[in-house]
Order: C-alpha cells, then sequence, then structure tokens
C-alpha cells in the first residue's frame, strides 16, 4: 500500500467515524487560530497574491488562445 492510498483510507476511516461536520470543525478551527495568530493583513496579501496569479493565468490562456487561432487561420489562407 502506497502512502497516498494509506491517507485515503486513513482520511475515509475519519470521515466514517466522525462524520464530515468534523472536517468542517476542524477547519472553522483552524481558520480561527490562523486569523488570532495572523490578522487581516496576512489574508489580505494572500488575496493580492491570488487576484494576481489569476490574472496571469487568464493573460497567457488568453495568449495561447489567439495564437492558436492565428495559427489555424495563416494555415487555412495558405492552403491552395
Amino acid at each position: 500500500m502506497s502512502v497516498r492510498e494509506a491517507g485515503q483510507k486513513g482520511g475515509e476511516t475519519v470521515k466514517k467515524k466522525y462524520g464530515p461536520e468534523f472536517y468542517e470543525m476542524i477547519g472553522r478551527k483552524g481558520g480561527q487560530a490562523t486569523k488570532k495568530a495572523h490578522g487581516h493583513a496576512f489574508y489580505e496579501a494572500i488575496g493580492k497574491k491570488a487576484a494576481k496569479k489569476a490574472a496571469r493565468r487568464l493573460a497567457i490562456a488568453t495568449v495561447r488562445l489567439f495564437t492558436k487561432k492565428s495559427v489555424k487561420r495563416a494555415a487555412k489562407r495558405s492552403k491552395p
């Protein structure tokens, strides 16, 4: 059994034993602890990084899309 499979098995066991609400509870506790330790500015910085990354991905995808379309158009034009 791989480490990944063991982790999945353990996760399923915990889910069966405690239910999905358990994960909600520990997630909420973790979020509150992070908020208490780092404050509002931490989340603000994360949000800015995420927005920057999303904008970059969108720009790259747009360039790729238009590059593919341009290549296809040029190929169609060059056919006899």
